[in-house]
């Protein structure tokens, strides 16, 4: 066993365990719940293949763990502004600024959404603490139910109560939220509109990208044009599903990769023929890809509440540009 990867052969008498259960004993460093993370993440293959924190082992199994640094154990509530777009005693939506972190995780303690959104509900530094680095719990107390990338600006939900945090949880798990994104990606594409559906699951020798890969989760995007320009296109994309990056791969999966996003568009920004908007893009710093709308049934009222947040200034100056 090293620290970073762990691969393990199930022998007989291990045969019939869950997989999470036998993970949490042989991988003392980490809780059951972190455990569960970590399957449900994709950082725990079986015979090569994602697997569900229910499976049953069998004999000769083959198990290869990608061991992810831990959060941190404690963090501290900062007074960060924030964009409000809706506040009432069960939920907090926000339209988050690219370059913003959701939450603190390895080597991030501050300056996050997380941060952030603890001053402005009150909460104490105590009361941000978690067990043993456990960030689903550090989620749990400040409300947060799903996330963006760094990169990503666009609107967050956040719940205030434990009743709302378990309706929103649960919406997300029943895909019933509504997610519409804005994005500017590479090439013009022909047709209006389309579908991309796709398992995501992460890159077998680069765990921190991800891939459409067979035995990936179902992944399920839908787009359409809203505005043509040369050589880049304005989508509208649906998300049925919320796999990792999932935007991000499936666009470049179809050779039409988001603007910005040198992880998955395989070097367009920097082959792209008009010098200034070449420089622009490098100085956008950022994905052109921003979460525009998102509906929801209110926790407590059960009213299907709709939220917009426009395309920051820097996206549509981009826009003009082109």
């Amino acid at each position: 066993m090293n620290e970073e990867s762990v691969n393990i052969t199930v022998n007989p008498e291990q045969a019939g365990r869950r997989l999470d259960a036998f993970l949490a004993e042989t991988i003392e460093v980490r809780s059951r719940s972190q455990i569960q993370k970590m399957i449900e993440s994709g950082d725990v293959l079986v015979n090569q293949t994602e697997s569900k924190p229910s499976y049953k082992l069998r004999s000769g199994d083959e198990i290869e763990v990608e061991i992810t640094e831990i959060a941190p154990a404690t963090f501290t509530p900062e007074d960060i502004p924030i964009d409000i777009v809706y506040e009432d005693d069960s939920i907090l939506v926000v339209n988050k600024a690219a370059g913003m972190v959701v939450h603190p995780g390895a080597g991030i303690s501050s300056g996050t959404l997380a941060n952030a959104v603890a001053h402005h509900f009150g909460i104490s530094e105590s009361d941000t603490s978690t067990v043993a680095g456990d960030i689903d719990r550090l989620k749990a107390r400040v409300g947060i139910v799903h996330r963006l990338d760094k990169l990503t600006s666009g609107l967050i939900i956040i719940a205030k109560t434990e009743e709302a945090h378990e309706s929103l949880s649960e919406q997300f798990r029943n895909r019933t939220v509504f997610k519409d994104y804005v994005a500017l990606v590479h090439g013009e594409v022909l047709e209006d509109s389309g579908m991309i559906d796709a398992p995501i699951a992460r890159e077998r020798h680069n765990r921190t990208k991800m891939g459409v890969r067979a035995h990936g989760r179902h992944a399920l995007s839908l787009w359409r044009v809203r505005k043509r320009f040369e050589k880049f296109t304005l989508l509208g994309v649906e998300i049925k599903t919320g796999r990792t990056h999932q935007i991000r791969v499936h666009l470049a999966h179809i050779n039409h990769p988001v603007v910005g996003d040198d992880v998955y568009n395989a070097g367009r920004d920097k082959t792209v023929a008009d010098h200034e908007i070449r420089k622009a893009i490098v100085a956008l710093g950022r994905f052109f890809l921003h979460a525009e709308k998102l509906a929801i049934d209110h926790p407590t009222t059960g009213e299907r509440m709709k939220f917009t947040a426009s395309l920051p200034n820097e996206l549509t100056a981009f826009l003009d540009l082109l």
